[in-house]
Parts: C-alpha cells; structure tokens; sequence
C-alpha cells in the first residue's frame, strides 16, 4: 500500500499543471463538450498512456538498470526543454 500511496502522490504532483492537465481544463471550459464525457475521455487516455509507460518500463527494466533509465528520462527531459526554448526563440 505504501508503493501504490508514493506513485499516486509523485504521479499527481507531476501531472498538475501539465500539458495535459492544461489541455482537459481547455475542453471542460467548450460549452459544446458534456464536462462529463471529458473527464471520462480525459481518463481513459491517462489510463492508457499509463498502461504503456508500465509496460515498457517494466520490460526495459529487464535489460537497462534503473540509474541508467533515470539519466535516458532526465537527457530527454532536458532536450525537450532545450528544443522548446529554441522554438519559442524563433516565435514559435
């Protein structure tokens, strides 16, 4: 029960004010879109992409020490920021 209190704590705190967070507020804000069925679809599409992140960690953990997959994650982290400071640099 600890492991599933300490993913849910890290997991929420990292998803608030994510893009994706951002991205549901915009839908539930459309006065066209039931803000039931975008909490459902919203979901959905966290539990999925959930799904996938344990999968393929779980798999890679078999062949790549978990240091090693926090540096892999931490670099591509840090290139995405890079990338995105360069594209806001260019105006988009």
């Amino acid at each position: 029960m600890k492991e599933m209190i300490l993913v849910f704590i890290a997991v929420f705190i990292a998803e608030l004010g994510d893009k994706t967070q951002v991205a549901t507020f915009l839908f539930s804000a459309d006065k066209n879109l039931n803000p039931v069925w975008v909490f459902c679809a919203a979901s959905l599409a966290l539990i999925c992409s959930s799904f996938l992140a344990v999968l393929l960690g779980s798999q890679l953990g078999h062949f790549i020490s978990p240091e090693k997959i926090n540096w892999i994650a931490g670099g591509g982290f840090i290139t995405i920021g890079v990338w995105t400071l360069f594209k806001a640099g260019q105006g988009g």
